[in-house]
């Protein structure tokens, strides 16, 4: 009896089956230590250049800016906030619209000059009727002004336009004046004559690189514009110019820049004088800091000439990305 109730008993239920997770192996020390280092080489690699440019450039400038605004910087020890009061003494003195006149005037006439003699010496440095002896002996002429330092320029050209100088005995012997003139010292002619140094000593740099813009102009667009019977002046207007134009327009905004900072051929050659007729925004903030001790103006003066400056770099960029 007890035996048929336990033949027909219900069979007992399986015992659970323990499900394991899945364990998932740690990466190995060397292939992490190896992937930190290949992700952060490249930070290494331009920590030096960063760690440069913040320390040099980046507090310096920040220092500066708030400097601008506060009064009794550096020379005392308890500096005042006074807001954008320096920024109007600044935009309000006669010496600094004098400046930024004659920086205007300064920088255009030689970003235009630049131009226009780079183009035609470069021109000629290119045309097929001088013999490769003749372009090299006038390549080496046309660069030694951009080979001399700012210090020989500026005493080169102030000994020849002295009254007693090499201009003045040349125009003098010719019949074209009566007595010497001082050209850096006559309120009248130093800023032409200052602009004029600046030509000679910036042009050879433009002359070499509109020069190998030249040389990468194909021959085919000559022989096309030929065939369809365009002369020497429409191929110049309609294939060379048109091919340099990116590095025309790249270099004007370049040299307006550069020419903008421009302050030792000037501190050299006339010192921002005299009367200030040769007066730059860059004499001006140096005057205002090391010759008037007036550190929060010349702050001031050196943020307007920082925001001038991006202005010309915003678009210089801007070119370079259409490029």
């Amino acid at each position: 009896m007890n035996s048929a109730k336990l033949d027909h008993a219900p069979p007992a239920p399986p015992a659970p089956v323990a499900v394991v997770a899945p364990q998932t192996r740690a990466a190995p020390p060397g292939r992490a230590r190896r992937f930190l280092a290949k992700s952060g080489a490249p930070f290494g690699y331009l920590s030096p250049t960063m760690i440069l440019i913040f320390v040099l450039m980046i507090i310096p400038i920040v220092m500066v800016i708030s400097y601008s605004f506060k009064d009794n910087v550096i020379v005392q020890q308890n500096s005042v906030f006074v807001g954008f009061a320096n920024y109007t003494t600044v935009l309000t003195d006669p010496d600094f619209l004098a400046a930024l006149k004659n920086t205007f005037v300064f920088i255009t006439v030689s970003t235009v000059a630049h131009l226009v003699l780079g183009l035609g010496f470069a021109l000629m440095l290119n045309t097929s009727l001088l013999s490769g002896w003749t372009k090299a002996i006038f390549r080496i002429i046309y660069i030694l002004p951009w080979l001399f330092t700012v210090a020989v320029i500026a005493v080169i050209w102030r000994l020849m336009l002295d009254p007693s100088g090499v201009v003045n005995y040349l125009l003098t012997t010719l019949g074209g004046m009566q007595e010497g003139v001082n050209w850096l010292s006559d309120p009248g002619k130093a800023l032409w004559a200052l602009t004029f140094i600046n030509i000679w000593a910036g042009f050879p740099f433009f002359m070499i690189s509109i020069l190998a813009g030249l040389q990468g102009i194909s021959g085919d667009l000559y022989e096309a514009a030929s065939v369809d019977g365009a002369g020497p002046v429409r191929q110049f207007w309609n294939v060379t110019i048109p091919q340099l134009r990116p590095v025309l327009i790249s270099m004007a905004v370049l040299d307006l820049i550069w020419t903008s900072q421009q302050f030792a051929l000037i501190w050299m050659t006339t010192g921002g004088g005299p009367l200030n007729v040769t007066e730059m925004l860059s004499t001006y903030t140096y005057k205002q800091a090391f010759s008037s001790y007036e550190f929060a103006t010349a702050s001031a003066a050196a943020v307007i000439v920082l925001l001038l400056t991006m202005v010309l770099a915003f678009f210089y960029v801007r070119l370079q990305k259409e490029r």
